[in-house]
Formats: structure tokens, C-alpha cells, sequence
């Protein structure tokens, strides 16, 4: 077994991991830090972020304000210290992509522009047409190269944490070439290997992007925190699921259902269209369950109308949007309203992490959306996301190069690899009758249709059942190919493990939470319960499932008030 050493291994080369490379590096230039990713870089699901990073960079606008928003926005489930922390540290990171090339599209007088988007109270998304995640991710990407002391393991599939007395020591990962396993020993690790949402049929999210770090991390100790809050982003395009940016409401887009009304006005008087995205979300999938939506080849739909914005401004701010709507919709936008519905699309909830990105286990850090700051609480508002990467990202690395430098690489577990390499074989040679693909698909609709944006609790308790039972039969699965070299169907078989967990943590932890929060929306207990619920759920790994423990939500300046807009 090949064996490498360094100081830091960041996990995932999204713009999180992206940005903690380069914290790092700008810190310590000795520093011999490693960048893990399963794919290239510019292959990361970062890119396909699309509208805008949220920042308060006007004289009108304010941190208290940002900061404001951001809660009401969370229900109240933020934890307001990492809050106002995470609003007050955005705006220069949007002046620190800036000068590492990101072109952040302008006003007439040359500054930054930005645009409206849902649940805020001021134009604060700064954003590159409708390429945002795409530009930032090239910026960085160019920052963290030039650095000499950062190396990238590009298509390197990570596939367990090295944990001695609740210490990270290192991992093991296969390099897809070879199909080997390598041990890596580290002194600080960084997981930032994004969400989770490919366990639902009809997501916005890319098909790599399966929650692998936030399974490792469980499976060695870290609890996961706020797993029940899955948001549902407004504007998926039918069929595919392909995001359609909220960039497209903040131009100036309507939301329209089959009598051709812009519904909002119902559910959202002030904001409309612009309400956060739990509130779109639920509107949306009324005005279909109640009759309203367009029909169509692929069932109910609402109507996502650009026709008024005018060509010129289309093709100048969404230009992105276009291209998709046609070539993946089959409908231009300048001409036909765009077929939406909500869509599985962004993780609240993650590994455990405090402000400083810490986890429960020493010299594990997590940053972006496999982590749970608390920023987000129970529904993020758009643009948070990507801040949240960079500012989060930018701390990880900071603070990983202080452990790093304090301490000294730690022996790996010999049995432990063993056991680990084991492991592996024995997947690789399983010769049993289940197909893995028949498992990821009935998970998805498991998911799709029990653990949706309208939850009750009997359909969570069949949820789960069904799920524990999906996991009995993935220990029977059958992986056909034998190879070694980018055998990719063993590599969705370990995908799919970490999935299966990761759909039993979310709907365990619904289940108990008997009122409405943010985005985890119950028929059967539909009031928001402060008095016994205004609380962070964990989820603990056991070996019959997890092991839900509860914290109080860290609360500064704001109190739960009725959330309305």
C-alpha cells in the first residue's frame, strides 16, 4: 500500500476546499498541503452555482441587515454569533475574487453590481451574469495553482477518515487510475465535499455530488447536525432538474400557474416572487397538488415567464439560462415561458462545525455545504451559499495551518487499513443478485415521495423503513465489473453506501421534529413550536442507526418572531 505524508489534505475541490487551499498557502508558503477531489477541479459542482454571492457592500445596506435577513430567513434556527461573523467577512471576499480575476459583472459607474434576490431586504447578490460559481471557481482555481506548495490529487475517490483517540490522523483513498488504495497521513484535514441531494429523484444537483465527507465523517465519530432540513430550490427545468438560477426572479421574472396569475401574491404579498425559497417552494407545490399547475408529458408544472424582460436583457444578464432552457428544455426564453417545479437542491444541515470550523474530532474541519455552521438554520436564503464557501473555506484553512503547525504526524493504524483495504476487496468482489443502480433508484423515489417538501409523520416512519430495508439489500449488490482502472460502477457502489446513510440520518431526524421550521414543512404538525423546538437536532452514528441528541441554537441580537413576507 502506497503511503503519502503532508501537513494539510483538503477533501473536495469545490469553492470551499478551493478557498481553504489558498488560506492555507497565504498563511504558511512551507506548508505541504494536498487538495483530494474525485474529479478536476473545474469539474466540481461549484461551477454550476449561477446567480450571485450575497455580500453588504452599499451605503444603504448593512451587516445588522444582512445578518437579519439571514435569520428570519433560517426561522430562527441560525446561530446568530456565526451570523453576524459570516456577513461581516463576505464583502472582501468578493474584493479578493475580484483581484484574483474573477469578472463580477458592473454597474454604469464601474462598481460591482448586484442583484435582488429571495428573503433579502437589499440588492446584495454580486454576480457574474449568470455564471457566478463558474467564474469564482476559475479565480481561485488560478490562485491555488500558483502556489508552489499545493499539490491536487485530481480523480482520487476518498473513502474513509483515519481517526485515532478522536484525533484525524489521515484517510484512505483510491487513486481511479490504478484503482489502488493509497494511505495518506496528515496533521490537519479539511473535508469540504458539498451536499447531499442526489438522494432525491428530481434534483438540481450534479451526479457526483452524493455526500460522501459528510458520511465519513459520521461513520467516524462526527455527529451530523440538522439533517432534516433539505431545501427545495423554487426553479428546477422540467425534466431534468437543471437549476434555473433565482437570478431569474431577481431580473424581474414571474411565477405563473395554468390561469396565467402570478400566485405569489397569495403566499407572499410583499416579496412575491422574491420570498425565500422554502416559501416559493411550498406555494409552488400547492398551486399543483390543488389543480393549478400546467400539465405536461412529465406531469404538473408551473411557468417561470422571462417574455417581458426583453431579448437584449436576457441575453445580457441570463444569458447562461437561455442556453440551458433551450438546449435542455426545448423552449427559448425570449418566446415561451421556462417549465419549472421545486427541486431537491441544498443541505441546512451537515457536519457539525463551529465558527472557527472546527468539529468535535481535533483536526477534522469542515467548511462549505457538507458542514452545518449554523448560518443557514432551517432555510438559506440564495447567495448565502457561496459566501458561506468562501468565507467558511478561507477560516478551515486558516485554522488547520494553526493545528498543523503545532503538532506532529501521527502514526496511521496498520490494523485499521487492513481493515479498510479488506473492506474494499470485498465490495469489489461481490457476486450477489441486487443491481445498484435498481437500489439508488427506488432510494430517490423513496425519497421523492415520502421525505418531500410536505412531510407527514407516517410517511417518514415508511420512509425509514423502507430505507433500512434498501440498506439489507445493498449488502447483496452485485458490482459487474472487475477491473481496476476507473472502474466506475464499484465507485457508485461506494457512492451509494454513503447515500443510503445519508437518506436514513435525514429522515431519522424529521421525524421526531413534530412542527414546521424552514424547509422541513409537516402536514400533520404545521405551526412552527418554539417552546420545544427551537433547537439544533445531531445524529450520532450507531450500528442500528443514529442517535439523535439535541443543542440550544445560539441567539445574539434576535428573537423568533413571526416570519412573514
Amino acid at each position: 500500500m502506497e503511503k503519502h505524508n503532508h501537513d494539510i489534505i483538503i477533501i473536495g475541490a469545490g469553492l470551499a476546499g478551493l478557498r481553504a487551499a489558498v488560506a492555507a498557502a497565504e498563511v504558511n508558503n512551507k506548508l505541504d498541503i494536498a487538495v483530494v477531489s474525485k474529479h478536476h477541479p473545474l469539474r466540481s459542482h461549484s461551477v454550476c452555482a449561477q446567480g450571485g454571492t450575497g455580500a453588504a457592500m452599499r451605503e444603504k445596506d448593512s451587516f445588522d441587515l444582512h445578518a437579519y435577513d439571514t435569520v428570519k430567513g433560517a426561522d430562527f434556527l441560525a446561530d446568530q454569533d456565526a451570523v453576524e461573523f459570516f456577513v461581516r467577512q463576505a464583502p472582501q471576499e468578493i474584493v479578493l475574487t475580484e483581484h484574483w480575476g474573477c469578472p463580477w459583472s458592473r454597474t454604469a459607474e464601474g462598481k460591482i453590481d448586484q442583484r435582488a434576490f429571495g428573503g433579502h431586504s437589499f440588492p446584495r447578490a454580486c454576480f457574474a451574469a449568470d455564471m457566478t460559481g463558474f467564474h469564482e471557481m476559475h479565480a481561485i482555481y488560478g490562485k491555488a495553482i500558483s502556489y508552489g506548495n499545493v499539490r491536487f490529487y485530481d480523480e482520487w475517490f476518498v473513502t474513509s477518515l483515519m481517526v485515532e483517540g478522536n484525533t484525524a490522523v489521515g484517510l484512505t483513498a483510491i487513486e481511479m487510475k490504478s484503482g489502488e488504495m493509497s494511505a495518506m497521513r496528515a496533521k490537519s484535514i479539511i473535508m469540504a465535499t458539498g451536499g447531499h441531494e442526489r438522494i432525491y429523484e428530481f434534483t438540481t444537483f450534479s451526479h457526483s455530488t452524493t455526500g460522501d465527507g459528510m458520511a465519513m465523517a459520521y461513520r467516524a465519530g462526527a455527529p451530523l447536525e440538522d439533517m432534516e432540513f433539505v431545501q427545495f430550490h423554487p426553479t428546477g427545468l422540467v425534466p431534468s432538474g437543471v437549476l434555473i438560477t433565482e437570478g431569474a426572479r431577481g431580473e424581474g421574472g414571474y411565477l405563473l400557474n395554468a390561469n396565467g396569475e402570478r400566485f405569489m401574491k397569495k403566499y407572499a404579498p410583499e416579496k412575491m416572487e422574491l420570498a425565500p425559497r422554502d416559501v416559493v417552494s411550498r406555494a409552488e407545490q400547492t398551486e399543483m397538488l390543488e389543480g393549478r399547475g400546467l400539465e405536461g408529458p412529465y406531469g404538473p408544472y408551473i411557468a417561470l415567464d422571462l417574455r417581458h424582460l426583453g431579448e437584449e436583457k436576457i441575453n445580457e444578464r441570463l444569458p447562461l439560462i437561455r442556453d440551458v432552457a433551450i438546449k435542455l428544455g426545448g423552449v427559448d426564453p425570449t418566446k415561451e415561458a421556462i417549465p419549472i417545479r421545486p427541486a431537491a437542491h441544498y443541505s441546512m444541515g451537515g457536519i457539525k462545525a463551529n465558527i472557527k470550523t472546527e468539529t468535535p474530532i481535533a483536526g477534522l474541519y469542515a467548511a462549505g455545504e457538507c458542514s452545518c455552521i449554523s448560518v443557514h438554520g432551517a432555510n438559506r436564503l440564495g447567495t448565502n451559499s457561496t459566501a458561506d464557501c468562501l468565507v467558511f473555506g478561507a477560516v478551515a484553512g486558516q485554522e488547520a495551518t494553526k493545528h498543523a503547525l503545532s503538532i506532529s504526524l501521527r502514526e496511521l493504524s496498520q490494523d485499521k487499513l487492513a481493515a479498510e483495504e479488506r473492506r474494499l476487496a470485498e465490495i469489489s468482489r461481490k457476486e450477489g443478485t441486487e443491481k445498484p443502480p435498481v437500489i439508488r433508484d427506488e432510494l430517490r423515489l423513496i425519497m421523492n415521495e415520502k421525505a418531500w417538501i410536505y412531510r407527514r409523520g407516517d410517511q417518514l416512519q415508511s420512509a425509514l423503513k423502507e430505507i433500512r430495508e434498501l440498506r439489507k439489500r445493498f449488502k447483496n449488490v452485485r458490482v459487474e465489473d472487475k477491473g481496476k482502472s476507473f472502474n466506475t460502477g464499484f465507485l457508485s457502489v461506494l457512492q451509494l453506501d454513503f447515500m443510503l446513510e445519508l437518506a436514513e440520518v435525514t429522515v431519522a431526524s424529521a421525524l421526531p421534529r413534530t412542527e414546521s421550521r424552514g424547509a422541513h414543512s409537516r402536514l400533520d404538525y404545521p405551526k412552527r413550536d418554539d417552546q420545544n423546538w427551537l433547537k439544533h437536532t445531531l445524529a450520532y452514528y450507531a450500528k442500528d442507526g443514529p442517535r439523535l441528541e439535541y443543542a440550544p441554537v445560539t441567539i445574539t441580537k434576535w428573537q423568533p418572531v413571526a416570519r412573514t413576507y
